[in-house]
């Protein structure tokens, strides 16, 4: 699905399933709300914290929730996410062409916990 096409579901189900999209304060305390579950995941997963008894482990689901959220507030604000994404695009790729590539602390390798990124699954 493009982004065009998960605005347009997200605005379907509001509209058939929620009566009406909460006020942008509310969804933005919801996308802070989401993103902090997301922080615990990944505070655990990779960081030194542990989960505890019962904790929820599913990153995907997290990521998905802070999804809807910010495609909701861009539903309601009007902002089409998918000419935003390409203007962001087009403002790094102008401005970090080739910053990235000379930062020496990106080129030296450390012996840390990162991981490369998972690739997804189709």
């Amino acid at each position: 699905m493009t982004i065009n096409e998960a605005q347009q579901m997200v605005d379907e189900w509001i509209k058939n399933h929620g009566v009406r999209y909460f006020n942008e304060l509310t969804n933005m305390a919801c996308l802070t709300e989401e993103v902090g579950e997301l922080a615990r995941i990944i505070a655990r997963k990779y960081g030194e914290q542990s989960f505890k008894d019962g904790e929820k482990h599913d990153l995907s689901e997290e990521m998905a929730d802070v999804l809807w959220v910010l495609i909701c507030l861009a539903n309601q604000t009007g902002v089409d996410l998918d000419k935003a994404l390409n203007k962001s695009f087009a403002k790094k790729t102008a401005r970090d062409s080739q910053r990235h590539k000379n930062n020496p602390k990106l080129n030296t390798i450390k012996n840390d916990t990162t991981s490369s990124p998972a690739q997804p699954s189709l």
